[in-house]
């Protein structure tokens, strides 16, 4: 087994972090430092920063409904709240799985299923996300339509994508919009685009899945069904 990947079902991070702690020089197998790739067998010893890991038999997974003001990291080095402070005190070492910036709210998973967290970040799986957007102004059916097909953020054009209007008054306007890309911001980014900006974001489906009722910054165990259909997507 590839060492990042067994990092990952050792509920560490994931196999994209482990590569970073790897290349930090902070893994080691049988008292040596390894290189990207290395192979872990049967009866090896890995450790990271000096403690030693091993494979989990059994993983956590939960969904939060995140609040605006909580960053999605573990540890903040500027001493914000994180959304490891929601978590009730019995929850074993669990990570978040992507990233919703500290002004957007709604639907996040966490867990120390590190493979499952690969799958759901990694840009080739192209994972739909759904998000409910309010702008500051109305928009157009042309700046909508620019949405679909594609706008280009930081020098890159953003894939096509689903965009469903709620309502357009004289102040703003809401919609939903479903991306399978995670740029940094990305949608922010996209509505900057057509020269208007968003006061509300949020999360609210991975796939098909949906927070199911959960107020702001409450936290639940998945279910099985759930979990299965999360491996499956």
């Amino acid at each position: 087994m590839r060492i990042n990947k067994y990092l990952a079902e050792s509920g560490v991070c994931s196999r994209r972090a482990a590569d970073k702690l790897i290349s930090d020089g902070e893994v080691a197998v049988n008292g040596k430092i390894c290189g990207l790739g290395q192979e872990v067998e049967s009866g090896d010893t890995v450790t990271v920063g000096g403690r030693t890991v091993t494979p989990l038999k059994a993983f956590d997974y939960y969904i939060m409904n995140k609040p605006k003001g909580y960053v999605c990291t573990v540890k903040d080095d500027k001493d914000r709240k994180t959304v490891m402070d929601l978590l009730p005190q019995n929850v074993k070492r669990v990570f978040p799985v992507g990233r919703l910036d500290y002004d957007t709210e709604g639907l996040l998973i966490l867990t120390n299923d590190g493979e499952l967290t690969f799958k759901l970040t990694h840009p080739k799986n192209e994972i739909p996300k759904t998000y409910s957007v309010k702008t500051e102004k109305p928009m157009t059916e042309k700046d909508i339509n620019a949405l679909r097909s594609g706008v280009v953020i930081d020098g890159v054009r953003t894939k096509k994508c689903n965009v469903r209007l709620i309502e357009t008054t004289k102040t703003h306007t809401k919609f939903n919009i479903t991306i399978t890309e995670g740029k940094n911001r990305q949608i922010r980014k996209m509505v900057e685009s057509v020269n208007n900006n968003v006061t509300f974001l949020k999360r609210i489906k991975v796939g098909e899945l949906k927070l199911s009722g959960l107020d702001r910054g409450e936290v639940r165990k998945l279910t099985k069904e759930e979990v299965e259909y999360l491996k499956m997507l």
